[in-house]
């Protein structure tokens, strides 16, 4: 089972990606990425990547960012 945090904060996220832990992204209530590592971010834009070619850019105000940890 694993555990669900959120990412807020430039910690949160430079932390999830220090530890390439897997994230979801959320849209609009929806799931838009379900499991990828984040490759960089800004104060805007969070960049994902889930296989070698799969990148996708998530805007930071639209969206809710959650890092899967493992109990």
């Amino acid at each position: 089972m694993s555990i669900n945090r959120r990412l807020m904060t430039d910690t949160d996220f430079q932390e999830a990606l220090d530890r390439c832990t897997r994230i979801r992204v959320f849209q609009d209530n929806q799931i838009v990425d379900a499991s990828s590592v984040i490759v960089r971010f800004d104060d805007r834009t969070v960049v994902t990547q889930s296989s070698v070619s799969d990148l996708m850019y998530h805007k930071r105000a639209e969206c809710e960012f959650f890092d899967l940890r493992k109990k």
